[in-house]
């Protein structure tokens, strides 16, 4: 798994925190995630128009995905109304890999061995374990988070079987699935109308720009884990992406003020061993 595509999906892992952070570092993070997907849309919009249409055998893939994807995003809204960072974010992303191996293993017939077994599990116990100390983890939290969890489970499997129905056109098939993220908009004006959507433009342009910023960051962190998953294992890219929740916790703890406790980074240490595995 380590070699260029490890490598190349760690660098995605960095980025995935990277827009986390800057999700949950705005206090409206439904207009945050908004203007995030607004930035996906537009960068989708123009991809499109200069690639050919993705196979007949991708397209329920891509739709499927697409509105998954939504559902995550207002899922994800909902766990950082109720958690912190360091929290919310482990919750989410720890509870996934296990489930993502296990749909890949129920309808792609996937197989691993033992070494990448044991790295995914060393993975999804630091990263829950992250979020579980402390005892502060609220039950509506813990559930908002576990929700997150599957519902990202249930988008990497798609687009895994997906992207590799695509004859090698990871770019289009991402591409035309983010297309989707024009829908939170529609979601938002329909919720709050559309002066809301569009007066922070002048009353708070600084959040409106880290938000769109965090939408180019999503779009290349996921892209390269779609990318990776034509013919890598979909558990073990789930498991190394999920790596971010290390790189999230420095964020939270750097930006944020977020306390990082020692038993916090030994869980680190736990999910690097993980990692290790899957390199082996």
């Amino acid at each position: 798994m380590f070699s260029y595509t490890g490598g190349v999906v760690l660098f995605a892992a960095v980025l995935h925190a990277s827009w986390n952070a800057m999700l949950h570092g705005n206090r409206d993070r439904f207009l945050s995630m908004t203007w995030m997907s607004i930035a996906i849309g537009v960068v989708s919009a123009c991809v499109v128009l200069y690639l050919p249409l993705p196979p007949k055998a991708a397209w329920p893939y891509i739709v499927a995905s697409g509105l998954v994807h939504i559902v995550y995003n207002v899922s994800l809204v909902r766990s950082y109304r109720r958690g912190d960072l360091a929290q919310a974010y482990p919750i989410a992303r720890g509870s996934s890999p296990m489930l993502v191996t296990l749909g890949a293993a129920i309808f792609a017939h996937e197989a691993i061995g033992p070494l990448h077994a044991l790295g995914i599990a060393l993975i999804s116990g630091g990263i829950m374990a992250l979020a579980l100390q402390g005892g502060r983890v609220s039950r509506a939290g813990a559930l908002a988070a576990l929700t997150t969890g599957v519902t990202i489970a249930i988008y990497t499997v798609i687009d895994g079987i997906g992207v590799r129905l695509s004859d090698g056109e990871a770019l289009t098939y991402t591409a035309w699935m983010f297309m989707f993220y024009w829908l939170m908009p529609v979601i938002f004006v329909a919720k709050r109308g559309a002066p809301a959507l569009w007066s922070p433009l002048t009353e708070t342009p600084m959040a409106v720009g880290s938000s769109l910023a965090g939408g180019l960051v999503s779009i290349a962190a996921y892209g390269i884990v779609i990318w990776a998953m034509q013919a890598g294992a979909m558990g073990a890219v789930s498991a190394l992406r999920e790596t971010s929740v290390v790189f999230a916790a420095l964020i939270g703890r750097v930006f944020l003020q977020e306390p990082v406790s020692a038993k916090r980074w030994l869980a680190c240490v736990v999910v690097a061993a993980g990692a290790v595995c899957l390199g082996l």
